[in-house]
């Protein structure tokens, strides 16, 4: 089981679609060798250190959490269904409601045009909140997409510039 890093006065919530098979089996977020999710982040400023999977609750300390729209794991993400990513939309909302962060980054623009019902998104800060929570979407870091590690900090480094000019 994959448990939430949350926790009330985040800068931001990073979501992922859901977990991996990696994931699952080690009980941690992003776990799966391929994955970039710890070097991008790193790279683009929300950590001073790169951090393994297992020390994800470090993350609290940077002020980030993390969360998914989906618990049930999947070798891809593409075999998550439309409904399940509609239901974890509706659930994600009340998440984000609860714990008010200042941005909610959303990883992956398919996943979130389906969670959210929303059809066109453009990559970045998009043009709706939840409460006072900015809505962002970034390129999700999986070793299946094809970003280049440098386009993938360029666009993280994009909300960690955004949350600092904000005073956050």
């Amino acid at each position: 089981m994959i448990h939430d890093i949350l926790a009330p006065g985040l800068r931001v919530v990073f979501c992922g679609i859901n977990p991996g098979k990696s994931s699952a089996h080690t009980g941690f977020h992003f776990a799966h060798p391929g994955n970039r999710f710890w070097k991008v982040i790193h790279q683009a400023g929300f950590t001073d250190q790169q951090l393994r999977p297992e020390e994800e609750h470090r993350l609290l300390d940077t002020r980030c959490g993390i969360t998914m729209l989906v618990e049930r794991p999947t070798v891809q993400a593409t075999e998550v269904e439309l409904q399940e990513l509609r239901s974890g939309g509706r659930a994600l909302v009340k998440k984000i409601e609860d714990y008010q962060p200042a941005a909610l980054a959303i990883l992956g623009k398919q996943a979130f045009e389906q969670a959210f019902s929303v059809r066109g998104a453009n990559w970045g800060k998009q043009n709706i909140t939840i409460g006072v929570t900015q809505v962002w979407v970034l390129p999700n870091p999986s070793g299946l997409n094809r970003a280049t590690l440098d386009k993938l900090v360029e666009a993280y480094r994009e909300l960690d510039e955004a949350l600092v000019t904000r005073g956050l």
